[in-house]
């Protein structure tokens, strides 16, 4: 069921709001690994902080414990292979998807379906016909099964998302 979801613009800015809470938790080498809806606030001026770091983690090479919302968890999580910072992107990805679609991309009544989901990768997402193909696009960066692939993961950091469109 759709809760209503955002134009192209609103879901950029806050996106956007985002990217720069995760770029600077990640300069201090700070995992945050529960980006959803539910952990978004707005302040005063309309801007999005961040909230409950409880599953936050300072993390210089990789992790192992398996956290996190089950719609948001990235593929690594779920497969048992480290994480680092990388999960971030992933659930950066989703969260776009969300706040463009309305709902997250995988999304069932058991969480252990919805992995089996998450597995199968974006690519087998229908995404809704209002979704725009720079929100699609953006969205299928970040959502890579393979973290060094990730948009945001690769040499230009945080850049190269706030570089696309």
């Amino acid at each position: 069921m759709c809760r209503g979801h955002f134009d192209d613009n609103t879901a950029r800015f806050y996106s956007a709001c985002v990217v720069e809470a995760l770029a600077y938790l990640h300069s201090k080498h700070l995992v945050y690994r529960d980006l959803k809806p539910e952990n978004l606030l707005l302040d005063e001026k309309g801007y999005i902080k961040l909230v409950d770091f409880g599953f936050a983690k300072p993390v210089r090479t990789k992790t192992w414990t398996f956290c996190g919302t089950p719609e948001y968890v990235a593929p690594e999580i779920i497969r048992n292979k480290g994480h680092d910072r990388s999960v971030d992107y992933w659930a950066l990805g989703i969260l776009i998807f969300e706040l463009l679609a309305g709902v997250p991309p995988f999304t069932t009544l058991h969480p252990m379906k919805t992995y089996t989901i998450i597995l199968k990768g974006i690519e087998h997402i229908e995404f809704p016909r209002y979704v725009s193909r720079h929100g699609t696009s953006i969205i299928k960066r970040l959502c890579r099964d393979n973290p060094a692939e990730r948009l945001g993961y690769q040499r230009g950091g945080a850049d190269d998302i706030r570089k696309h469109k």
